[in-house]
């Protein structure tokens, strides 16, 4: 049923099938999944307590932007559900069309532009889903912020307690500069401010969340060792590796030269290479999510064993449906139990 529903939203315009996709989710039409898999489950610690996920396949940011279905999307598979990138104020994005299916490639190409409907709806959004799934809450900065580093704070100040966790997004490309505070000294300054505020937080409200900083692929090593030190020296918890890429090596559609970010199968190798040298910096002191061209269970697992402790997956729906958590996360346990590996925890990094 559901692969023919995927097949009827390819006869629309990818943003309206993206539209009426999360209609029908708000209207509970989404799969259930009853596939348990305890080998799975994954603990993040961070001070003041630690994070149970119940499964490590996570959904990325960027299909759920304003916080509209992150249960039903629970309930489909995900062990956790990134919302956003929500930016505080609301925002139209990038003129349509923005979103391009590259079926040839499996690939998926966005300029959006952190369209979204601000940090006030998103809010009123994730009331009531406290403690019934892990959300993470993906933020941003406005386009026509005056400071942007001032915009994240804001973000972290209203949405904090409302979540499992936050990621700070600065990889996108579709935001003219944002990519610019991945440079060591913008962020030293932009994690400076994200800690302090942090220390604060905690001290007021008795509660902690963890952090993540979601980085671009197309970073060099040097620029990826640099990101993994600033994240260690401001105490985040780990890195989401990665975001969309610049990189159009090898594509195969008439839509490759559309400019935006690049997602979906061909992003694979040169996310993991990212990652790999993000573990290699790390050595065990961060927790790393594996994003990028995930769409089965052996890259997943690729993930995993390049020193993921968590994956995302998002663009490989487009084309293989709302099921696929449940049948990335079945190939992931039948991998590690030919293996040898009880559990998730004991593949990381074990290439």
């Amino acid at each position: 049923m559901y692969s023919l529903a995927t097949r009827a939203l390819h006869v629309l315009q990818p943003e309206t099938a993206h539209t009426v996709t999360l209609q029908l989710l708000k209207a509970g039409l989404g799969p259930l999944s009853s596939l348990k898999t305890p080998e799975l489950a994954v603990d993040v610690p961070f001070d003041g307590g630690v994070l149970h996920f119940p499964n490590c396949v996570g959904l990325a940011a960027g299909f759920d932007k304003n916080a509209e279905v992150p249960l039903a999307m629970a309930r489909a598979g995900f062990g956790f559900v990134e919302c956003g990138t929500v930016t505080p104020l609301p925002q139209d994005g990038n003129p349509k069309p923005r979103l391009f299916r590259l079926s040839e490639d499996e690939a998926v190409i966005n300029r959006m532009g952190f369209n979204n409907g601000g940090l006030e709806a998103y809010a009123r959004n994730l009331e009531g889903t406290k403690g019934r799934a892990v959300i993470g809450l993906n933020i941003g900065a406005n386009k026509d912020a005056a400071d942007r580093m001032a915009d994240y704070v804001t973000g972290l100040k209203r949405l904090w307690g409302l979540g499992s966790y936050f990621t700070i997004n600065i990889s996108s490309p579709n935001t003219p500069g944002l990519r610019a505070l991945q440079g060591r000294s913008h962020l030293d300054d932009l994690l400076g401010r994200i800690a302090e505020t942090r220390r604060a937080l905690a001290a007021a409200t008795g509660q902690n969340m963890p952090i993540f900083l979601k980085i671009a692929p197309d970073l060099d090593d040097g620029e990826i060792e640099d990101t993994v030190s600033a994240a260690l020296d401001h105490g985040l918890e780990g890195l989401i590796v990665s975001n969309t890429t610049l990189s159009r090596e090898g594509l195969r559609s008439s839509f490759a030269s559309e400019a935006g970010g690049m997602s979906g199968k061909p992003l694979f190798d040169l996310s993991t290479r990212a990652l790999k040298v993000a573990a290699t910096a790390a050595a065990g002191r961060l927790v790393l999510i594996g994003a990028g061209g995930i769409s089965s269970g052996a890259e997943a697992y690729a993930k995993i064993r390049a020193g993921a402790s968590l994956v995302q997956l998002y663009s490989a729906l487009v084309y293989k449906g709302p099921g696929l958590a449940d049948a990335v996360r079945l190939d992931l346990v039948a991998r590690l139990k030919a293996d040898g590996f009880a559990t998730v925890s004991e593949a990381v990094g074990q290439e």
